[in-house]
């Protein structure tokens, strides 16, 4: 286990590290030293603006990407998981992220968004163990550089934070992980389909967090919470959510369609 001298100065740490393996073995270290009672949140440290990055992937413009190959082919099943594992790092940068740069607004917000980046760390490594697998390694394709604006976009804020990250970025993959398990099942590819369904477990809970600490916020800042989401994510997401949405385990989460249904675009 690396030592940490602080919860702070640990996620400052994680964000600074570039090597995926690293983040993912420093995380670990810093959720258990978290769990134990023994680590002192530490004085506020300015996070980096952007996480340290590995050379590879190449990191384009989402309309730069290339299409995505097939699921039904090995290099379309390669291409998902490889997907996939980028989001999942990136998650666990803005887990940790949002621990470093937020004052908290009451008990337990660090022991979530410990438990956040701990999942998310476990993910991108159940998936690169999965790539490897398959003979490929994450940074074997280029991936899009999209995810981290809207950190950026929402750095001066935790309420807008929260309204775009967990409610509209790891809601989406809620509306999207099912079809990607189902359709790795009929390819015959039941482990990457296992570790899909760890990750939507998890990201349900994640949401739950998100939504929960958004409504708490909200009510410290006497705002309505439906309200004050819609503005926050026309003003940081600008754009229409698209469908068709998992009405189930986003109320699972407890994000009702009253929150998502009026911005969503119509088919």
């Amino acid at each position: 286990m690396i030592e940490v001298e602080s919860l702070i100065a640990g996620a400052i740490g994680i964000l600074s590290c570039a090597d995926p393996a690293g983040k993912i073995a420093l995380s670990h270290d810093v959720a258990a030293a978290w769990a134990s009672g023994t680590l002192p949140v530490g004085g506020r440290i300015a996070p980096p603006g952007r996480p340290a990055r590995p050379e590879r992937p190449l990191l384009l413009m989402p309309r730069d990407m290339p299409r995505r190959r097939k699921g039904g082919t090995e290099a379309g099943r390669i291409a998902l998981m490889h997907a996939v594992a980028h989001i999942e790092l990136n998650a666990i940068d803005l887990a940790w992220d949002m621990i470093a740069r937020f004052e908290p607004p009451g008990p337990g917000f660090y022991d979530d968004w410990v438990r956040v980046a701990d999942e998310e760390a476990t993910h991108h490594g159940l998936l690169a163990g999965r790539l490897a697998e398959y003979g490929a390694a994450y940074g074997d394709l280029p991936a899009h550089d999209g995810l981290w604006e809207a950190a950026e976009r929402t750095a001066h804020d935790l309420l807008a934070r929260l309204a775009v990250v967990p409610m509209v970025l790891e809601a989406r993959g809620l509306d999207v992980t099912l079809p990607m398990i189902d359709s790795l099942v009929r390819a015959g590819d039941q482990a990457s389909a296992d570790v899909l369904r760890i990750v939507y477990r998890d990201e349900i809970g994640h949401v739950e967090i998100g939504r929960r600490w958004f409504e708490a916020v909200c009510r410290q800042r006497d705002v309505a919470p439906v309200t004050e989401w819609h503005t926050l994510v026309r003003r940081h997401y600008r754009a229409l959510l698209k469908r068709p949405f998992n009405d189930a385990a986003r109320r699972a989460a407890g994000f009702e369609a009253a929150f998502y249904e009026p911005l969503a675009e119509d088919l």
